[in-house]
């Protein structure tokens, strides 16, 4: 793992209408495959991100360590640019982030938390084989 701290943060403006605010970008690392970096907030909840060979896995398993930690997975859609994004929020700050979402166009497309939502999900895009249990190989 390489860390190149920005030394002061490289600071810049986002947000939406009369809603703006800075950002601080604080550093970049670089993962070598199989490396994973846990990102750690005050109350202990944590985030990981793994990098593999083909890529990263960007959020631990969403129904499983993700929810544990207290973090709720949700894609949401920018209403004004058409992008989607998946967002972690946490737990019981909910109304924090409805508000959020209103100042900034963005509208939920689909909670990513748990078991029963996520098979919704894929039963709905039609990812029947995500959906079928593995054949018993014993």
């Amino acid at each position: 793992m390489h860390i190149k701290e920005n030394n002061p943060p490289r600071t810049f403006t986002v947000g939406t209408g009369d809603l703006k605010f800075e950002m601080a970008d604080c550093a970049a690392i670089r993962l070598d495959n199989d490396e994973q970096v846990t990102f750690v907030t005050d109350d202990g909840a944590e985030y990981d991100v793994a990098r593999k060979d083909w890529g990263f896995y960007a959020t631990p398993s969403l129904n499983g360590r993700l929810s544990g930690f207290g973090l709720r997975g949700v894609l949401i859609r920018n209403r004004k640019t058409g992008r989607y994004f998946v967002l972690l929020v946490r737990g019981g700050h909910e109304a924090a982030f409805e508000q959020y979402c209103a100042q900034e166009t963005l509208a939920v497309v689909a909670w990513l938390d748990s078991t029963d939502a996520l098979d919704r999900l894929a039963a709905a895009v039609g990812a029947t084989e995500a959906l079928s249990p593995l054949p018993n190989t014993n």
